[in-house]
């Protein structure tokens, strides 16, 4: 998640950045949020696609959340065996 914490610090404008990870019975979840601009999108070729591919070849789903003048929110889960 230090390409997430890195798009935080380059492009949102945040003043405050929120990261927790967490261990459930079969995943990990980790998550990223900020409130900077928002406006993010993973279609415009920004690290968040990178991020995605990497998720998925994991097995795991990247969720992201990012309306304009509200910050973004990346959810990331990852399958994890016990």
């Amino acid at each position: 998640m230090a390409e997430a914490l890195t798009n935080v610090a380059k492009h949102s404008g945040a003043r405050h950045a929120l990261v927790r990870v967490r261990r459930g019975d079969s995943r990990l979840e980790i998550t990223v949020r900020d409130d900077g601009k928002g406006g993010a999108d993973p279609a415009r070729g920004s690290g968040l696609a990178g991020i995605r591919r990497r998720v998925a070849a994991l097995d795991g789903v990247t969720r992201i959340d990012s309306p304009d003048g509200k910050g973004t929110a990346l959810d990331v889960e990852l399958p994890c065996g016990s």
